[in-house]
């Protein structure tokens, strides 16, 4: 069933199954336009995950996390919202950031270890955040101020299903209920927390229904359904603008690759799991919708795939002619003063490219 109740108060949104055939009755009305765009922000931060991965393999960017198998999550949530509203990373989230605008050089450079990469400007996107569920409290904190000057902005936070065992998580949870903030928790269920799978993070039927017991909405969506990704986080969204409060979103999806380039997957699922869930791929069953509706065939399509090649592989030689950042920049923008200790670090990183000890 398309809408089912799965847990009393929770309900599971599917629009798309995995052959691509639609619910009529839930499809969202968007121009074609919109959904061809859609699309091309899938494939473009599948094509440029697989090109990072490249890179960070032939030793010129450090660890990365690949986002191949959850674009429909953070395609379908990007164009929901405004850009005015705030987004509130985790470290998964390329997909969102291209889908609204990041460039594709800052991403690379981030991978690269440049602080450049992370400099968020004059635009409402928060830096990338590494601690497990920090985020969270960020993205609360932003809502609440939000209330508080009477704007009409919203924030959208994404975190893992690990991030669920973390009290950061379950304090901005209840700071959000309590002040009835403006913000929308986005959890991308990947079944995993690194190698730990999610039934040994919680003893609950769903992550959904942890929303309850903050007084918060609560969903469940099909991950791979950039449709109904879409969907829930636009009512989020005007639940949120109309003064009635957060909601939680656990989106069904799978990682289909590894957590990050440090990690080999093999030693923790099987490949008749990795299969099964490749039969469910976001961007495959979304081409199905849009060449049933006329707006994709296969010479569109290889078009796209090779316009997207082509400026991906523009954006990596850019990156890769900006000079290296000195070793100052590892020690700036963490604190206001910089610390004794961080000074006297500082003089060894210096001291070791002098050659010393």
């Amino acid at each position: 069933m398309p809408v089912k109740e799965i847990k009393e108060g929770i309900k599971h949104i599917q629009i798309l199954d995995k052959e691509g055939n639609v619910d009529e009755e839930l499809e969202p009305d968007l121009p074609e336009e919109k959904l061809v765009q859609m699309y091309k922000d899938m494939v473009y931060a599948r094509i440029l995950d697989k090109k990072a991965f490249k890179i960070q393999r032939r030793g010129d960017a450090g660890t990365y996390a690949p986002v191949k198998g959850e674009e429909g999550c953070q395609v379908g949530a990007a164009h929901a919202l405004k850009e005015s509203d705030w987004f509130v990373p985790s470290f998964r989230e390329a997909a969102f950031a291209l889908s609204r605008g990041m460039s594709p050089v800052k991403l690379f450079r981030y991978f690269m270890g440049d602080a450049y990469g992370n400099k968020v400007e004059d635009t409402h996107n928060l830096p990338v955040s590494i601690p497990i569920a920090s985020q969270t409290l960020h993205a609360t904190g932003i809502a609440m101020a939000s209330n508080i000057k009477e704007e009409d902005e919203i924030a959208i936070t994404f975190f893992g299903d690990g991030a669920t065992s973390q009290g950061d998580f379950h304090g901005a949870l209840n700071f959000a209920g309590v002040y009835e903030a403006p913000v929308i928790f986005f959890n991308q269920n990947n079944r995993y927390a690194i190698s730990t799978p999610r039934e040994k993070q919680t003893a609950s039927e769903t992550l959904a229904q942890k929303a309850k017991a903050y007084g918060i909405k609560g969903v469940q969506v099909d991950g791979n359904d950039v449709l109904a990704n879409y969907k829930v986080v636009k009512d989020a969204a005007e639940r949120a603008r109309g003064g009635e409060g957060p909601t939680m979103i656990e989106a069904l999806t799978y990682r289909l690759g590894v957590h990050t380039t440090s990690d080999n997957p093999s030693r923790y699922r099987s490949d008749e799991e990795v299969k099964e869930w490749k039969e469910k791929d976001p961007i495959k069953r979304f081409e199905t919708y849009l060449m049933n509706k006329g707006l994709l065939d296969e010479d569109k399509k290889q078009e796209i795939h090779d316009e997207i090649e082509k400026d991906i592989e523009k954006h990596v030689e850019k990156a890769l002619e900006m000079d290296s950042p000195e070793k100052e920049e590892m020690f700036q923008n963490v604190f206001e003063e910089v610390p004794d200790m961080l000074k006297k670090q500082l003089e060894v990183a210096k001291e070791r490219e002098r050659g010393g000890n």
